[in-house]
């Protein structure tokens, strides 16, 4: 059972098992989809209990300077104790300073890893337990 509803203004999905991460059914280019969610996202946020639409405005992440902390801090806030970040299918997208350090002096496990690595990896982890990831499916 899906149950879709917003989350920070966002319109977010949430799967049956609120401490289980959602799993990616398909990735390719400027496509993600995930369970529990009728339609494909570009970019999004997967965590514990669901997932919703990335929109990069919202923390100011660009391809430069990159993933910003706030956008690791909603998977955390959703309770993921793993992370795993896509830098896109081409790697343009880049993780900020700020963000590495965040990590680091957090003791946070992180993956980096191009778009299609990273949703293998997150699945695998999501069979495992509580993990989160930023996906963004072009460049």
């Amino acid at each position: 059972m899906t149950v879709c509803g917003s989350v920070r203004g966002e319109r977010c999905c949430l799967v049956k098992d609120q401490d289980r991460s959602p799993q990616i059914t398909h990735v390719s280019w400027g496509r993600l989809e995930v369970e529990g969610k009728a339609k494909p996202y570009k970019d999004a946020k997967l965590f514990p209990g669901g997932s919703r639409e990335w929109n990069w405005r919202e923390t100011g992440t660009e391809h430069v300077p990159g993933i910003q902390p706030a956008d690791v801090q909603e998977l955390l806030d959703h309770g993921a104790k793993v992370v795993v970040l896509s830098r896109g299918m081409t790697e343009c997208l880049r993780v900020s300073g700020e963000t590495l350090d965040f990590l680091k002096e957090g003791r946070i496990e992180a993956h980096i890893l191009p778009t299609t690595e990273a949703a293998e990896l997150y699945n695998r982890l999501a069979k495992q337990g509580p993990v989160g990831g930023l996906f963004h499916t072009t460049c």
